[in-house]
């Protein structure tokens, strides 16, 4: 079952339907009534009965090993200021350090992502503070603040592929190479863009949480950019391009790919719908566990690494719900 902190039942089941209290509110059909397989109100209500209860299995766990990495590989890539500084990394060493940053950069939303949604420690736990902090850290790297992070994010899961509410819908592409190329051209300047969302919706909450966010990302951005200045102005400017700037480009475009367009793609609308189990040549773990994304949407409290079990655990049930599960 679980060996770690979960969450209770009730929760789990506003996760579910983030408007329930109760099971009768959650009767919202998966699919349309009248649907030609003919489930009727009650035999919804029993399959999602029957998939809370298999959710419920993948809950908590060992999420301690999130901060431990994140503190871990962190620290290592703060390490690589110093060590450049003093010319310990260099010359062909600056390969590897380009690839350690930029697996860093990407990979370290993962355990932000878990934060966001409190899934290393919960609100309530003695140790949650380690869960915020460990949030914070984990997206220095690519310089945008743990608050507007998680205030977005949740802005996405309240609005999954809504054209006007949803901060990642400018992600969308017909194919993958041109969401590839859109996870660069959204970055830009003028473009109305991920970022330009971001920020925008972010100024518009107004609230003292929205507020404090904005000025966390200001000042890390800052911070960031006098430090870059300050090590190029040193003669250190092909080193700060190799090892922090383009592993930063890089990560936000693996992110915002595999965690933005992949799982959604074509971006339609519903609970079981809304994302996709999808298959990819590079595997569960280079697409950052993404292809049972589904899984996250349903039940965001199950952390990363636990999605591809509970999506086999209750792949008949949410077969009868109404999703492809062709893929795998």
């Amino acid at each position: 079952m679980s060996d770690g902190p979960i969450k209770d039942d009730n929760l789990v089941l506003r996760e579910a339907n983030p408007a329930a209290g109760s099971f009768a509110a959650t009767e919202a059909p998966a699919i349309p009534l009248g649907a030609a397989d003919g489930l009727d109100r009650h035999a919804r209500r029993d399959l999602l009965r029957e998939e809370r209860e298999i959710a419920l299995q993948f809950h908590g766990g060992r999420t301690w090993v999130y901060a431990a990495l994140t503190w871990t590989c962190f620290l290592a890539w703060l390490a690589m200021f110093p060590l450049v500084a003093m010319e310990v990394i260099s010359g062909w060493w600056l390969v590897p350090a380009f690839l350690y940053s930029t697996f860093c950069c990407a990979y370290g939303f993962i355990p932000s992502h878990e934060a966001m949604h409190s899934n290393i420690y919960p609100r309530g736990h003695k140790l949650h503070w380690v869960n915020e902090l460990t949030g914070a850290v984990a997206t220095i790297p690519i310089a945008m603040g743990f608050g507007i992070a998680r205030l977005t994010h949740m802005e996405h899961h309240a609005h999954t592929n809504h054209a006007e509410f949803d901060p990642d819908f400018t992600d969308g592409a017909p194919s993958s190479w041109q969401a590839i190329l859109k996870t660069w051209w959204n970055r830009q300047p003028g473009v109305e863009g991920s970022v330009w969302r971001y920020k925008k919706l972010v100024a518009e909450m107004g609230t003292p949480a929205a507020k404090r966010a904005v000025l966390e990302t200001s000042i890390l951005q800052l911070a960031m950019m006098a430090t870059f200045f300050g090590f190029a102005w040193s003669g250190y400017a092909i080193e700060i391009a190799l090892v922090w700037w383009l592993p930063r480009q890089i990560g936000l475009s693996w992110i915002r790919y595999w965690l933005s367009w992949a799982p959604h793609h074509p971006q339609q609308r519903g609970r079981y719908h809304n994302t996709r189990i999808f298959r990819t040549p590079l595997g569960h773990w280079l697409s950052m566990g993404m292809q049972f994304h589904l899984i996250h949407h349903l039940y965001p409290g199950i952390p990363n690494h636990r999605t591809k079990p509970a999506y086999f655990a209750m792949k008949d049930v949410l077969r009868r719900q109404g999703v492809d599960v062709t893929a795998h």
